[in-house]
């Protein structure tokens, strides 16, 4: 009996330690970001571009693991697994007293992962989100791209936000 009882006490052991193994791994790999174009009291519009450009976001909310670089407006995903990736635009005519478009493509590496395009109407005013699950590894990088011809506009409201975080790890 008492060698049956070591045995599964040992089986618990083991379970236990796998179960803290993961736990650690869970609470090392969190990545996270939250970030608005601008913070600035008066509405800037961003103009049409001849060709695709980065969106730099400036004002960060959250920035866990510290994956997203304010410099450049790419996040670096730090550890492989499953990102959540939601993009966020307006855009607001009023202000350059033209209709244009608002428009963005959400990229990793050179992989266009979802796109929004949203044509001024009567009202001028434009907003749309676009919502992903994909799969990244190490070293993958996501950005935001403001589409040749297209315009986006911000304030201390923070219409245009880039958001990510890992739902789980891969590794």
């Amino acid at each position: 009996m008492e060698g049956f009882f070591n045995v599964g006490l040992e089986e618990i052991k083991n379970e236990l330690t796998k179960a803290k193994k993961v736990l650690d791994n869970m609470r090392a790999s969190r990545s996270a970001f939250s970030v608005a174009l601008s913070s600035d009291s008066t509405m800037k519009c961003h103009v049409p571009f001849t060709i695709n450009k980065n969106i730099v976001y400036q004002h960060v909310f959250l920035n866990l693991g510290g994956g997203y670089d304010e410099q450049t407006g790419i996040f670096t995903v730090p550890y492989s697994g499953v990102y959540s990736l939601t993009l966020t635009l307006y855009g607001n005519a009023v202000f350059l007293g033209e209709k244009l478009s608002t428009c963005a493509s959400l990229r990793v590496n050179t992989q266009v992962v979802g796109t929004i395009v949203e044509r001024n109407g009567s009202d001028r005013e434009d907003s749309a989100t676009v919502f992903v699950a994909v799969e990244l590894k190490a070293g993958d990088q996501v950005a935001v791209s403001l589409l040749e011809g297209c315009f986006i506009c911000d304030d201390n409201n923070h219409y245009n936000t880039f958001t990510g975080f890992l739902l789980y790890s891969t590794d």
